[in-house]
């Protein structure tokens, strides 16, 4: 049988997206708060076509925060099903590492993009943080603890 590009153009397409988990000196994760939302984010962004989802996370890095770090090991991929307002997607969150102080201090945000960051706990994440994000950031907080990846549907462990 010979697969023509037609086959290939005919199945579906997913969103996907990824983030980066960074901690600074105390333990705690950086958070990004957007312009165009109004939710605190992990460093991150869509994959565009013809990008891995780590080289994403490693562009949207740079990007947003301006720092040019190698990005880490997997900590959780997560299917999201279609509702009402998104498409299916799979999110990918990969370990960023520890930001020293100078690295901190050297964080730069776009202006039109990005309004602040701050650092938080798992115990503490910001009330303006969408609930599926804030589970999927937490299972990955527990998986760098523990030196493990998981797979989630819907922020469920299979």
């Amino acid at each position: 049988m010979v697969v023509t590009p037609n086959f290939y153009q005919s199945l579906p397409q997913k969103r996907m997206g990824a983030g980066c988990l960074f901690w600074d000196d105390h333990g705690r994760i950086l958070l990004v708060k957007p312009t165009y939302k109004p939710v605190w984010e992990i460093p991150g962004g869509i994959v565009e076509q013809n990008e891995s989802p780590k080289a994403c996370c490693q562009r949207e890095i740079l990007e947003e925060i301006g720092l040019k770090r190698d990005i880490g090991r997997l900590l959780v991929l997560d299917y999201n099903s279609p509702s009402e307002t998104k498409s299916e997607s799979l999110m990918f969150i990969f370990e960023g590492g520890l930001l020293s102080e100078t690295e901190i201090t050297a964080i730069q945000l776009p202006e039109k993009e990005l309004s602040e960051f701050a650092f938080f706990t798992p115990e503490v994440l910001p009330t303006a943080m969408t609930e599926t994000l804030r589970q999927r950031v937490r299972t990955a907080w527990n998986q760098h603890i523990h030196h493990r990846d998981v797979y989630l549907e819907n922020q469920q462990p299979l």
